[in-house]
């Protein structure tokens, strides 16, 4: 295991239940990257973590070139002559002129290629009329250009020297263009994480078994695995855990041994078939449980020597949120990438809620909407936490915050797009 720093040290807290904000301070305090770097072609670089600065040797384009296919020519010329050049050249992309461009004359160019010395504008192929006169090749210019027209300048996107990419950047496809562009082939990057992910209760069973009575598939393996991949970890399926308290001893206990992080969901309550609390005690220690927000309430966040432990509740949405909410941010810092804060949008609500709980932070599922030309947000029309469907319907969170105690249509409300917590938009 690479040496690892988490605040090892026992959060202590007289509220029965945390808020929302209390609880992001704890986590935030509490974790710090925890894996080493190694190199990787650039191919392989997508979604990874880098771990270095990269800067630009050379200025990006490193010539002037033309943005178009059309004639380069210097714009004095073009006041001088009207507007009617000998054309003298044909210019391609990788292939540019050996000497400069002729006092009053134009150069054939296309897209991409090295601009001639002397010239500095280009006129759109679709806009000049070629001509031929005694053997020669001339081209009529329209006026009104401005000097400087479709022409890419050296350096107009990276001068040498400028910061391309910065350690703790997950690596978009965009990002990889620009280190395409300067020349690099290799980068240093943060190893994958690993995390343990298993679920408990006695009542759940894989997809493919045949259900008995009382029992029910395990979808929140699957959710909480795509979204775990949708952070690069490199996830150990432990399976499902009975309701079992050596079970879940043998299990915390093994995979804290030999992994970054544990992720669990189910078990997180104090009922007496629920062991993950009272095991994370014996063994380690407990930072928080318990929150003061809907859905979500009684998510456990601990650790087991320098391992981590996020236990999240049993139902389908409530482990959804909780992990986007939490267990998202704390794995990105985990993984080099620092804290994840998501963006709030306030959009008028188009929906009313008569009487809202105070003291409680609450997450509802939204979808936008157009109603009379204006974007609003509306509420899933169900709020129960095992209803899957509300997560497929919605595009992102309505959250509502400990002072709110009511809604009224057309008040503005924070909304957090999935989109906004690495979730893609249908």
């Amino acid at each position: 295991m690479t040496d690892r720093t988490i605040l090892d040290d026992c959060f202590l807290h007289d509220k029965d239940r945390l808020r929302h904000d209390e609880a992001l301070a704890i986590l935030k305090a509490a974790v710090a990257p925890v894996v080493g770097m190694e190199r990787v072609a650039l191919d392989e670089a997508s979604g990874r973590v880098l771990a270095e600065l990269v800067t630009s040797p050379h200025a990006v384009p490193a010539d002037n070139n033309s943005a178009v296919d059309g004639y380069a020519f210097a714009f004095g010329d073009y006041e001088a002559t009207g507007g009617f050049f000998p054309v003298v050249e044909r210019i391609a992309a990788g292939h540019p002129a050996a000497s400069p461009l002729p006092v009053g004359a134009a150069a054939r160019i296309f897209t991409g290629a090295v601009m001639p010395g002397r010239a500095e504008t280009v006129a759109m192929q679709e806009d000049c009329e070629r001509h031929d006169q005694d053997g020669e090749e001339f081209v009529v210019i329209p006026p009104g250009l401005k000097q400087g027209a479709n022409c890419r300048l050296a350096g107009e996107d990276l001068a040498a020297g400028d910061a391309v990419a910065v350690a703790g950047q997950r690596l978009r496809p965009q990002d990889i263009a620009a280190i395409a562009s300067i020349g690099r082939a290799e980068i240093s990057v943060f190893k994958p994480i690993r995390v343990a992910l298993f679920s408990t209760g006695d009542e759940i069973v894989r997809p493919g078994a045949t259900l008995g009575d009382g029992q029910v598939y395990d979808s929140n393996h699957y959710l909480l695995r795509a979204l775990l991949e949708s952070v690069g970890a490199e996830i150990s399926d432990l399976g499902i855990l009975s309701d079992d308290a050596q079970s879940v001893t043998d299990a915390l206990a093994g995979a804290a041994s030999d992994h970054h992080a544990v992720l669990t969901t189910g078990g997180a309550s104090r009922g007496e078939e629920d062991h993950l609390v009272t095991t994370l005690d014996a063994l380690g220690k407990r930072h928080l449980w318990q929150l003061a927000i809907k859905p979500g309430r009684p998510m456990t966040f601990g650790q087991i020597g320098k391992t981590i432990v996020l236990a999240l509740p049993g139902n389908p949405v409530a482990a959804f949120v909780c992990f986007l909410l939490y267990a998202r941010p704390v794995f990105s810092v985990l993984s080099g990438a620092g804290w994840l804060e998501p963006p709030r949008f306030m959009i008028p609500a188009g929906f009313e809620i008569e009487k809202k709980k105070p003291d409680r932070r609450e997450f509802l599922r939204g979808t936008l909407m157009r109603e009379n030309g204006r974007m609003e947000v509306q509420k899933f029309a169900r709020d129960g936490s095992g209803l899957i469907t509300s997560l497929r319907e919605a595009d992102g969170l309505i959250e509502l915050e400990e002072a709110t105690t009511e809604v009224r249509r057309g008040d503005p409300v924070a909304f957090i797009p999935f989109s906004a917590l690495g979730l893609t938009m249908s």
